[in-house]
């Protein structure tokens, strides 16, 4: 089965094959993504201040910009860190147009 997260910030692209890697522990996933959010100094989408996973990641993604995705290691993690929480194994994030599909 394909698994992969492709991210559009900044007007580039890119693309994290996640088949054959061990999935990330739920756990593991909501924790590493709650630590990019603070450190990224990211805000609520939603007035409400209400923040749902996929906003939560739509976030990062922005906040996280071209220099985070071009490092592979942080970029894979986000990228697994993100398919885990959504559980789904083919998943496009567009940071730029701050929408998501799967």
């Amino acid at each position: 089965m394909r698994s992969e997260v492709r991210v559009t910030v900044e007007s580039q692209s890119f693309t994290f094959n996640l088949e054959g890697h061990e999935p990330m522990a739920r756990e593991d996933a909501r924790v590493w993504l709650d630590e990019q959010f603070v450190a990224l100094e990211c805000e609520p989408l939603r007035a409400s201040g209400k923040l749902l996973q996929a906003d939560k990641i739509l976030v990062i993604a922005r906040e996280a910009g071209v220099k985070h995705f071009e490092d592979a290691k942080w970029g894979s993690t986000f990228a697994a860190a993100a398919s885990t929480m959504l559980g789904k194994p083919v998943l496009t994030v567009d940071a730029d147009a701050l929408s998501m599909t799967y």
